[in-house]
């Protein structure tokens, strides 16, 4: 007499394990600089009921391409990834990422990410560049 044994194979395919490739972080280093988004396929990223502002900040990094498969990553999953960072005032915040691009260059890799923020939340600062001209 044989018995038959049912064996039944579950597979997880979510986040056990890469908790900590939710988030990009710097971890050391001034605050990152954000420059208003001028490129028309960025600022078609914002949907929604109102219009996200769309930002674009430059990070040197040791390995671009590793970051940027990270953003992949997450993406694929339909999961969000944050730029992880602390502000001006030392206070830690997050912002979704929406774009990520490595490019290498002399002085090793940069890391473009262009963030999302509430516009109702930040105060943009514009420089016209010509602080030199008026002394």
């Amino acid at each position: 007499m044989s018995k038959e044994i049912s064996i039944e194979i579950w597979y997880y395919f979510g986040t056990i394990g890469i908790f900590m490739d939710d988030n990009i972080t710097i971890i050391e280093g001034p605050p990152p600089v954000f420059e208003p988004v001028q490129d028309g396929w960025a600022l078609s990223l914002g949907e929604g009921p109102y219009l996200p502002l769309t930002l674009l900040t430059r990070l040197r990094t040791f390995n671009g391409p590793a970051l940027v498969e990270r953003c992949y990553r997450r993406w694929h999953l339909n999961e969000p990834i944050h730029l992880h960072y602390r502000n001006d005032l030392g206070l830690e915040e997050k912002a979704p990422i929406v774009a990520a691009r490595s490019l290498e260059t002399d002085d090793g890799h940069v890391l473009l990410l262009w963030i999302q923020l509430d516009p109702q939340k930040v105060r943009l600062e514009l420089d016209a560049g010509d602080d030199e001209a008026d002394e």
